[in-house]
């Protein structure tokens, strides 16, 4: 049985606000775990808040006149490698990245972090889209940093700023679901670190990125566990609400991906997603299940299942094929056609702004 080292019990259980979503910035981070036995470097270190998303000001839009549909569907965009030399279908080169964010940009969408979907705060303003761009597996061609500490322009994040910066209104916001040493950053000390502390969300896919549907119960809770506590230990306070399966793979029970518990560690999710197939409904709608979330791959109209890629998707939801989110500007309410009543999940009544 793997055992996380008894000495940073103590310091596990100042973690456990996390589950209620409090802060507690300022706890010691009592070293990296060596899974080979041993404790290795210390640090501390306080994380700024989320970057909120400006919006206009609650309510001073009418819904109507933005065709405002909160109950439309979201983009939830899967990205793996960004490299010159793609090796597969889920790799994707600068420009293709690039291309695809500039597009985004046009159409009007705002990135959003998978938490603030799930949790339904996507303060947007009226008449924008939301979209959830995630990567998975923490590959150094998403994010590594110059000998300056800042963002090498040529990964994904560096590509992603600029982009922000030419498109005034793009949020330069995204989730990163991720492994042991994220980025080739032994422990994630110097990434992790800049990333939260820049707007963008860490997220879970296990430590060794595990086929949960093959695995027995101890090691989906083990391996879940663990790279939630790998995070903390330079992320002090910092919730950990978002998981991406590897390879998409449900556990048995699939409750395990969504909360669970290992030799003191727990770990509570608000959103567990998957690995494709197509955009997902909308946090207030009837049908949301936020156990299992669909993403869409970036990919362009080649290759295995091209139709159910990026490209293929965004025209569908371009064309009005697939109806869109689209926010009313108001955070307070939940805006959308009075035909697409039916769908309103019974928790957000109270918050409806049927026109």
């Amino acid at each position: 049985m793997r055992r996380f080292p008894r000495s940073d019990r103590a310091a596990l259980a100042a973690v456990a606000v996390l589950l209620t979503g409090c802060s507690a910035a300022g706890s010691t981070d009592p070293g990296r775990f060596d899974f080979k036995g041993g404790i290795t470097g210390k640090g501390t270190g306080d994380r700024a808040a989320q970057a909120p998303v400006e919006a206009g000001k609650p309510g001073d839009t009418d819904p109507a006149s933005v065709g405002a549909n909160e109950l439309g569907a979201v983009p939830v965009l899967m990205y793996h490698r960004v490299t010159d030399e793609p090796l597969g279908v889920d790799d994707r080169t600068p420009e293709d990245f690039r291309a695809e964010l500039e597009r985004l940009a046009r159409e009007g969408y705002v990135p959003v972090t998978a938490r603030e979907f799930t949790g339904g705060e996507m303060d947007i303003p009226a008449g924008t889209h939301p979209v959830v761009i995630t990567f998975d597996d923490s590959q150094p061609s998403q994010f590594r940093l110059d000998a300056d500490g800042r963002p090498d322009p040529g990964t994904a994040v560096g590509i992603l700023l600029d982009v922000a910066e030419r498109y005034p209104g793009f949020r330069p916001v995204a989730t990163f679901f991720v492994n042991e040493d994220p980025f080739r950053d032994p422990g994630g000390r110097k990434t992790l670190p800049w990333l939260h502390d820049h707007g963008f969300e860490i997220g879970n896919h296990t430590l060794r990125h595990t086929l949960l549907e093959t695995a027995g119960e101890e090691w989906v809770r083990w391996d879940t566990a663990a790279i939630q506590w790998e995070i903390h230990k330079v992320l002090p306070g910092v919730p950990v609400v978002s998981m991406a399966l590897p390879y998409g793979s449900m556990p048995s029970p699939r409750d395990l991906a969504r909360s669970g518990e290992y030799d003191g560690v727990r770990y509570r999710h608000q959103g567990v997603y998957l690995a494709g197939a197509g955009p997902a409904p909308s946090p207030y709608d009837a049908g949301f299940d936020p156990g299992a979330i669909p993403r869409i791959r970036s990919q362009d109209d080649t290759g295995p299942d091209a139709s159910y890629g990026s490209l293929a998707w965004l025209d569908r939801l371009a064309d009005g094929t697939v109806e869109r989110y689209t926010s009313d500007g108001d955070p307070e309410r939940i805006s959308f056609p009075r035909s697409r009543a039916d769908r309103l999940g019974a928790a957000h009544r109270d918050a409806a702004r049927p026109y």
